[in-house]
């Protein structure tokens, strides 16, 4: 009786969990097929405001920027926070090692506005001295590498560690080079780890409002900058439209993934078993 008291209590906290964090989003994208601008009333479904959005020039070009960035910064995170989580865990040795893994966790743990804040001086002052580079994309791709590397690496150094150290190393005894071994061996086992940390630095990129801010200039407004903006006016219902766009990027990204991780580690699962049979 106890046992079963506690499992519907269980169910319970989690139905509440779920509701507490989609319940906003369901009403957002509900609220973006309504045909009246007012959020108290209903009058109808109506796709009025993606077809004004597709006129608003500042939303599209805000979002085609913003998926710019996320793009270039999803990639540049993962290679250097791949580069760094193998340093961190093949190399347990070197001078500064204690340095360098502060160094590279500090974003995770450090206020936005400060990282923000000492970006925007650093590039100011290049700038005055070499006249490069100017705010806008570039800067904001920086901002958001180095906060999307900190997190690409927790993720890559995590997957590393729960690898059998034996694969590599039988691979290296039976003659590969070190970078043979890495891309044939190390590359494909921490594959999966690549997509989610991709895909988090993708979404961590796409709606970053604090670095964005600060290192941004004229003509280079982020969507997340130009929906804040708005937001002190009052929001158009367009911006529920461009929302219900990004939730359904994400969300797509998020399944196609899920899919080919799925599919892969059964394959890799089929292909171990076919290998240990050969073996017997």
């Amino acid at each position: 009786m106890i046992n079963r008291a506690g499992q519907i209590t269980a169910r319970v906290w989690l139905l509440a969990s779920f509701a507490f964090l989609y319940l906003p989003i369901v009403t957002l994208i509900t609220l973006s097929f309504n045909e009246s601008p007012l959020v108290t009333s209903w009058t109808g479904f109506s796709l009025r405001w993606y077809e004004e959005l597709a006129r608003d020039e500042q939303i599209v070009e805000g979002f085609v920027l913003s998926l710019k960035i996320a793009l270039l910064t999803a990639t540049a995170s993962v290679l250097l926070g791949s580069f760094a989580a193998v340093a961190m865990t093949r190399f347990k040795r070197f001078t500064g090692r204690t340095l360098f893994i502060g160094m590279v966790n500090s974003p995770l743990v450090m206020p936005e506005v400060i990282i923000g804040l000492s970006l925007l001086l650093m590039l100011v002052s290049v700038q005055q001295a070499t006249g490069y580079p100017e705010r806008g994309l570039m800067t904001i791709w920086l901002g958001h590498t180095l906060l999307g590397m900190a997190y690409a690496t927790v993720v890559v150094a995590s997957r590393l560690q729960e690898m059998n150290p034996q694969l590599e190393e039988a691979a290296l005894d039976l003659g590969a080079r070190p970078w043979q071994v890495f891309f044939l061996i190390t590359l494909p086992l921490i594959s999966q780890a690549l997509l989610s940390a991709w895909l988090l630095t993708f979404t961590l990129s796409l709606d970053d409002v604090v670095l964005s801010a600060f290192l941004s200039g004229p003509g280079s407004t982020t969507l997340p900058i130009t929906i804040f903006s708005r937001a002190r006016l009052g929001l158009n219902p367009s911006v529920n439209a461009v929302a219900t766009l990004t939730v359904v990027l994400v969300s797509a990204g998020v399944v196609c993934a899920s899919v080919w991780m799925a599919r892969r580690q059964r394959r890799m699962a089929q292909e171990m078993a076919a290998a240990f049979r050969a073996a017997a």
